[in-house]
C-alpha cells in the first residue's frame, strides 16, 4: 500500500503554523523581555504596526537591513502573517534603529526578489547563501517591505 505524498499547500500550511506557535510562545517573548531589559541584537529589532482589526498598536519583532533612506524587512509568511495584513491595511509604521524609534512608511513589494533580497542580509557576502538558505527554511510565501523613513536621523 502506497501512501499518497503531502501536497505542496498542505506542507505550507502546517510549516506556517509550527512556525507561527514558535514565534508566538517562544522567539516573540524571549526577544521581547530581552529588549524589555535593555539587551538588542542585531538579529532583530522591533517593528510596531496598527492592528487592523483592534486598531492598536501591535509589536513584532523582524529581521532588517537598514540603509540611508530606510529598511528592508523580509515578511516570511507574506499574507498569512498578521503584520503583513496589518502594513496592507495601515502602511503608516514604527521600526526601532538601535535605541530609537523612527517612524516610517512600509509598502510590500511582492514583485522584488526575495531570495536576492535575504542574501542582502548576510553580514559578508561570503555568508550570503547561508543566509538566504536559512531565510528559505523559515518562509513559507515570502514578501519584500521597503520601509521609507519619514522622520530625520538623529
Amino acid at each position: 500500500m502506497t501512501q499518497l505524498s503531502e501536497s505542496r499547500p498542505d506542507r505550507l500550511a502546517r510549516k506556517f503554523v509550527i512556525e507561527r506557535n514558535v514565534g508566538r510562545y517562544v522567539v516573540n517573548p524571549l526577544f521581547r523581555t530581552l529588549n524589555r531589559i535593555g539587551v538588542r541584537s542585531t538579529f532583530a529589532t522591533e517593528l510596531e504596526t496598527i492592528g487592523r482589526k483592534s486598531g492598536q498598536p501591535r509589536v513584532v519583532p523582524v529581521s532588517v537591513r537598514f540603509d540611508d533612506e530606510g529598511a528592508w524587512i523580509i515578511c516570511q509568511h507574506g499574507m498569512r502573517s498578521g503584520w503583513g495584513n496589518n502594513i496592507a491595511a495601515e502602511p503608516n509604521i514604527r521600526l526601532r534603529q538601535g535605541n530609537r524609534w523612527r517612524t516610517a512608511i512600509a509598502e510590500l513589494r511582492p514583485e522584488d526578489d526575495v531570495v536576492a533580497r535575504a542574501r542582502a542580509f548576510a553580514p559578508h557576502r561570503l555568508l550570503a547563501p547561508l543566509t538566504a538558505a536559512g531565510f528559505a527554511a523559515l518562509q513559507t510565501t515570502p514578501v519584500s517591505v521597503r520601509v521609507t523613513f519619514t522622520d530625520t536621523a538623529a
